[in-house]
């Protein structure tokens, strides 16, 4: 089975059943995923956000980051100076530059919708 690497928008999409679902998951297959350990705390994030806008659907939210809770990522640690090497590198921000390290760390593809952040994983992966 192939490793890849989540983010928070990317995994976002699933969680909460938006509209990029379906490629986000043709992208991921049968892949093991595997995200720096804020990952949990990002979509925690998008939750709040969402319920903020729509404070109507907060019943649908909190059960959609509930149900997030049970998918299978393997969680891990980040070189957080060599993260902000990367912020630096790529004009990211140290969240970002933390999935990016590890897809570089595991030689995994990095699953994101955020241009940004893919440009700077083919960066990467094309060369120093």
């Amino acid at each position: 089975m192939t490793d890849k690497v989540i983010d928070a928008s990317a995994f976002a999409a699933i969680a909460f059943q938006e509209k990029e679902q379906s490629d986000v998951l043709a992208r991921l297959g049968a892949s093991t995923l595997n995200a720096p350990a804020l990952l949990r705390f990002e979509i925690a994030n998008v939750c709040i956000k969402k319920i903020r806008r729509q404070s109507a659907d907060r019943a649908l939210f909190l059960l959609q980051h509930t149900s997030s809770q049970t998918i299978d990522i393997r969680e891990h640690e980040i070189d957080q100076l060599a993260a902000l090497d990367l912020a630096e590198r790529f004009n990211l921000s140290a969240y970002d530059a933390s999935y990016l390290w590890l897809a570089r760390e595991l030689g995994a593809e990095l699953v994101t919708l955020d241009a940004r952040l893919e440009r700077a994983g083919k960066a990467l992966q094309s060369g120093p």
